[in-house]
């Protein structure tokens, strides 16, 4: 099935070998007609629900299960689905590609999570984040998925086998587990696709079939299997590609347009050559990039981070080439990348099951490009390409992809001032990291330096080995709730359940050294136990979801025959993202400076105040905030209390072994976990009342940073961020504050203080609290009001209340 927009608006013919449109075309500041067109068709299209996708592998499933090995199985289903999806090429589009039927249709995973009836009826009505989905196709879905998938499903094998200790630790949100909704791993390219196309990597396959050894490899007849899977895959992109080029060709003989029938036939020679072949030209590497996206999403994604990685870095060299031959200009270039700015917008997050589907989430799927920074020599990588970027970032201000620059040393002060005035706009794009520090993470991790400087952030802040590394995050982990568990010697107060061990009653301990030890021998049991099921699911996922066409594209997994979840690539990295560094870090300060040194409170009346959400005891609670240090203000007594739960996390969590021979680390990350983990808990010795979100990364909790942003990074680098994944900071500032030229400089300089400290990541919302409640008041005015929420920015209006509140909340910084 092939379907298409054959609305055709006037255009003015181009030059004879020429399909792009001409500079005299621009409209706006860097967006001619037609970007404008695609930027509001995918501004305006309602996300929807495609059951294509799950219908086509039912079908197959049912035909073909027990008749092949898994990973051929997966092979063959991703190209029988290549083979009949529809295919969509819509007016104006120069990248083609849909992972549904039409832009924001999104398909549905049911080998992983099946959607019931009530989780579509859910997401169809939802007040946030929508997704629209016809009668017809629930009860199609109910009457020839669902059946099928019930008890084969991946997320059910996990709960099937997990144990009740697990289980009642997960409900009560001591942690997060990533891989019971979706397919693990944040997942980057590096530049391999630019030098091989399919074929290339078919006669790779080929020899290592070839020199399997069956007599003294005890896993050949496994890795024939993975290979044979691979090779099919390879097979499956080919002719999806094709399929596009078909169409084109059917639509330029068809239009009675000129430029339009030489851009579709240029369309159809770019999908004929890439990614058949390694690309060429500019527009083909761009192509032969969104080709390899698409089939990673359509195979296996399930809301995960697919990235193109240093998308610059590996666009310049054509980029270059071009200008130099005069077959490219600047906005032609400029053209294209925002023709796959738009294309990426058009493809929301899978949306997900049970009791999450009723949460707004997110649109967002997290594909994050990777701007500037340096290159695998340590060379200042930044290029024109990169300042193109920047432009394009400021002015379509679309929701995807998100975007990240990489500030170096070497890192030319021209391109962070730009940077920063992109940020200067309050679109909580892009967010900035710091290459000098996360190359030591990698290289500690045991990366090679060559490689650790070709990596970097994947789809929020953590870091990996582009193109070599399946780096699995597994979920998040609440610090807090921990040390509430611990307060109540194992019992989760707000369910009354055992959730912990016993630790002893703290009303009992004698000295601050005593409760300490207990929560961090809490601590160890909650993640020794995650850590466990984490590792059961790992095998889940090698065993019956392998993802032969990611391996393709994974350096050293078809070297070593072997599948991107089961130890295939080069490195493989399990994360725990801890949540609430801040919110726990100022209750152990609350209660060792008042019950324990001061005794200004008895253990007994704290934790009875906390068990009544503070009611009749303010003067308690106002004397916790106004006289207790916080992490956040440059206060050795809290940042050294911060430091200490810091090495305690890593020793419970980095260097445990994972099942592909290789070891768990932690990242400072919440997303926006920190809210529902919020709600999860009663209140907290620091005065947080029940149900408010916990601190989320590493940023401090919510108004205890009273000394400014110098105070709060000061606290920050006080920790070895190499020692982590990522750490998040998020900082808001008052737009007044970054009107003049000179203030770009401060916060340029702002966060050049702050990498050379040490630290790891910061970003900003450029917003004030007045503008945000009239958002709340009447959302109509501020449709693209964007915000950054964690490692990703929102829409102010598609967030819930919760998330608009914590956002809020976030102290507003009136100077540097």
């Amino acid at each position: 099935m092939e379907t298409n927009d054959r609305r055709q608006p006037e255009r003015k013919a181009a030059s004879e070998g020429n399909f792009y449109p001409e500079k005299q075309n621009v409209i706006g500041p860097g967006m001619n007609a037609r970007i404008q067109r695609l930027r509001k068709q995918t501004v305006e299209t309602e996300p929807s629900l495609s059951i294509e996708r799950a219908l086509h592998e039912t079908a197959f499933y049912k035909e073909n299960y027990g008749k092949y090995s898994i990973p051929v199985l997966r092979a063959l289903n991703f190209l029988d689905h290549c083979q009949k999806k529809t295919i969509y090429i819509g007016d104006d589009e120069l990248i083609v590609g849909e992972r549904g039927p039409k832009p924001k249709a999104v398909p549905t995973f049911p080998e992983l999570t099946c959607h019931s009836v009530e989780d579509f009826h859910v997401l169809n009505t939802r007040d946030q984040q929508r997704y629209s989905i016809s009668q017809e196709d629930i009860d199609t879905y109910e009457k020839e998925v669902i059946p099928y998938w019930q008890g084969r499903t991946v997320r059910e094998r996990i709960f099937g086998h997990v144990p009740p200790e697990w289980q009642a630790a997960y409900q009560a949100g001591l942690f997060t587990e990533f891989m019971e909704q979706r397919a693990p791993g944040h997942t980057a390219l590096d530049g391999q696709i630019y030098q091989k196309g399919m074929l290339d990597f078919k006669k790779q396959i080929a020899t290592e079939i070839e020199q399997l050894d069956f007599l003294n490899d005890p896993i050949a007849a496994d890795k024939l299997e993975e290979l044979k899977a691979m090779d099919i895959s390879c097979d499956a992109v080919i002719l999806f590609a094709e399929r596009h080029a078909e169409m084109a060709e059917r639509m330029a003989a068809e239009t009675s347009d000129p430029q339009r029938a030489a851009e579709l036939k240029k369309i159809a020679e770019v999908c004929r050559y890439v990614p058949t072949n390694k690309p060429r030209t500019f527009h083909e590497a761009i192509q032969m990039y969104w080709f390899v996206h698409l089939g990673t999403i359509t195979e296996l994604n399930g809301w995960d981070a697919m990235n193109p990685g240093h998308f610059d870095q590996h666009l310049a060299p054509f980029y270059n080439a071009e200008i130099a031959a005069g077959t490219l200009t600047r906005e032609q270039a400029k053209e294209l990348l925002c023709c796959f700015w738009i294309k990426v917008n058009n493809h929301p997050a899978p949306p997900k099951v049970g009791i999450t589907a009723r949460e707004s989430g997110t649109y967002n799927d997290f594909t994050n490009l990777n701007i500037g920074g340096i290159t695998s020599d340590g060379k200042d990588g930044v290029s024109e390409v990169s300042y193109i970027m920047l432009e394009i970032v400021e002015e379509l201000h679309i929701l995807q992809p998100g975007n990240a620059v990489h500030i170096s040393k070497v890192t030319p002060d021209r391109f962070l001032e730009a940077a920063c005035k992109v940020i200067r706009q309050g679109h909580g794009y892009p967010s900035i990291f710091n290459p000098d520090i996360y190359v030591q993470e990698l290289v500690r991790q045991g990366k090679s330096l060559k490689d650790a400087r070709e990596g970097g952030c994947s789809g929020c802040i953590e870091v990996g080995a582009f193109g070599k590394e399946a780096f699995i995050l597994t979920g998040y982990l609440n610090v807090p709730k921990i040390l509430e568990v611990t307060l109540n010697n194992g019992i989760d107060p707000v369910t009354g359940d055992k959730v912990g061990i016993e630790t002893g009653d703290p009303r009992e301990f004698k000295t601050y050294d005593e409760l300490y030890e207990a929560f961090v021998k809490q601590l160890n049991y909650i993640v020794d136990l995650k850590i466990r099921v984490s590792n059961y699911i790992d095998r889940m996922f090698a065993k019956y979801a392998p993802a032969p066409f990611l391996s393709v594209v994974i350096e050293d997994c078809i070297s070593k025959g072997r599948d991107y979840y089961d130890a295939g690539p080069r490195y493989n990295t399990n994360y725990i993202q801890c949540t609430g560094l801040g919110t726990v870090t100022d209750s152990l300060s609350t209660l060792k400076k008042h019950v324990f040194e001061n005794e200004t409170f008895s253990m007994d009346r704290v934790l009875s105040a906390v068990a009544k959400d503070f009611e009749e005891e303010e003067f308690l609670r106002q004397t916790i905030i106004n006289k207790t240090p916080f992490f956040g203000n440059d206060d050795d007594y809290a940042d050294d209390i911060a430091l200490r739960v810091y090495a305690d996390l890593l020793a419970a969590i980095d260097g445990k072994p994972n099942t592909k021979g290789e070891t768990f680390h932690l990242n400072m990350l919440s997303t926006t976990c920190h809210i529902y983990f919020g709600k999860v808990m009663g209140a907290t010795p620091n005065g947080r009342f029940a149900g408010k979100s916990i601190s989320d990364g590493t940023s401090p909790s919510h108004g205890a940073d009273t000394k400014g942003p110098s105070a709060v990074v000061r606290s920050l680098t006080k920790l070895d961020h190499t020692m982590s994944g990522g750490t998040l900071l998020n900082q808001r500032f008052l737009p007044s504050l970054l009107k003049r030229d000179e203030d770009i400089k401060k916060l340029a300089a702002l966060i050049r203080s702050y990498f050379s400290m040490g630290g790891h990541h910061i970003q900003f919302n450029i917003v004030d609290t007045a503008t945000l409640k009239a958002a709340q008041e009447t959302p109509e005015d501020y449709k693209d009001l964007l915000v950054r929420m964690a490692g990703y920015s929102d829409y102010f209006n598609d967030m819930n209340e919760d998330l608009q509140q914590e956002v809020i909340e976030r102290t507003e910084n009136e100077a540097f």
